[in-house]
């Protein structure tokens, strides 16, 4: 069974909390020029608080149930907190090398091939695919390995990252996606793997997603679901809602916006698998109690070593988990 641990050891963690803890303190001193804004998703303005973390408030669209930092750091806020972030440095020089074999086979190798199956089972050509947030680069390096796209180009604008990418062999492109100019109908797929919950303007990040694939050509990604388990049952105490994930869609607001946008939504699910295990961590370590719900306390604790495999199964299946995958075309 696929373990927290794995992908986040926990002799590394505390000095990954230190230096977080760093970065919001830097990203704080701007709060007070922090910007209020509409629903990512439907752009309703009108919501409700439902928590604070980190400095952050957040509230919950009264239309289409989306939670969202408002107000929220401005676009330059962002931009400086990700180019000066300790965080992303210490991940990219500690956690990720600790557990690179793990995030490869476990991660990377199965979404390679996910993304292949769409391709296949839509007809989408395979010329080029562009990764947005290429990160660490191993998605990109994994779908290189297998020869089927001519091109293979990742977009990371984090300077610690992107030289990463290079010293992989990658093509990468070190500047926002907004920024990024190609020639017509040259892009056949754009993959995001949790991005655009980190985005100021997600909508101004889909419509430019879709302005650069060719007509027909699919957009697909990844990103936490606020109707989950494991937010829905810790709230504030999931580590998904943090000052970064400034957007938390649901499958069904995230697919409103990309229709918005002029996408055909023609594939959705919720591929996570470590909801029970996310929220029965929380409870080991005493910081939600489960005294008072007899189920969880059965399911999560009791009977783990013979149920949990099966109720993380029985989230995913049904669209219960808290990291979701949507595809859609542009029409």
């Amino acid at each position: 069974m696929f373990k927290e641990a794995d992908i986040r050891p926990e002799e590394l963690m505390k000095g990954q909390a230190e230096r977080l803890a760093a970065d919001i303190q830097r990203l704080l001193k701007h709060k007070q020029n922090f910007i209020n804004v509409a629903c990512p998703a439907c752009t309703s303005t009108n919501h409700k608080q439902i928590y604070e973390k980190n400095g952050i408030q957040f509230v919950i669209c009264q239309s289409c149930d989306t939670v969202y930092a408002n107000p929220r750091p401005r676009p330059e806020h962002l931009e400086e907190y990700y180019q000066n972030s300790e965080n992303y440095s210490y991940w990219n020089k500690y956690i990720f090398p600790a557990s690179e074999l793990v995030r490869r086979e476990k991660i990377f190798q199965p979404r390679v091939q996910k993304v292949l199956e769409i391709c296949q089972k839509f007809s989408i050509p395979t010329n080029t695919i562009l990764e947005v947030g290429a990160g660490f680069g191993i998605f990109c390096e994994e779908m290189q390995k297998t020869g089927i796209f001519q091109r293979v180009i990742g977009v990371e604008p984090t300077p610690d990252l992107a030289q990463t990418c290079r010293d992989r062999g990658i093509a990468i492109i070190e500047k926002p996606i907004e920024l990024v100019a190609f020639d017509n109908d040259s892009v056949d797929v754009i993959v995001n793997f949790e991005v655009i919950e980190h985005l100021f303007a997600p909508r101004e990040f889909v419509t430019k997603c879709y302005d650069l694939l060719r007509n027909s050509g699919i957009f697909i990604l990844t990103c936490p679901n606020v109707k989950g388990f494991d937010i829905l049952t810790l709230g504030d105490k999931s580590s998904a809602v943090d000052n970064e994930h400034i957007n938390l869609f649901n499958i069904n607001s995230l697919a409103r916006l990309l229709e918005s946008c002029g996408f055909e939504v023609i594939e959705k699910n919720t591929p996570g698998k470590l909801d029970a295990e996310l929220v029965r961590n929380k409870i080991l370590s005493g910081e939600f109690d489960v005294s008072n719900n007899p189920f969880l306390k059965l399911i999560l604790i009791e009977e783990w070593e013979s149920k949990g495999e099966a109720f993380q199964n029985f989230l995913s299946a049904n669209n219960l988990s808290s990291n979701m995958l949507l595809v859609a075309r542009k029409q």
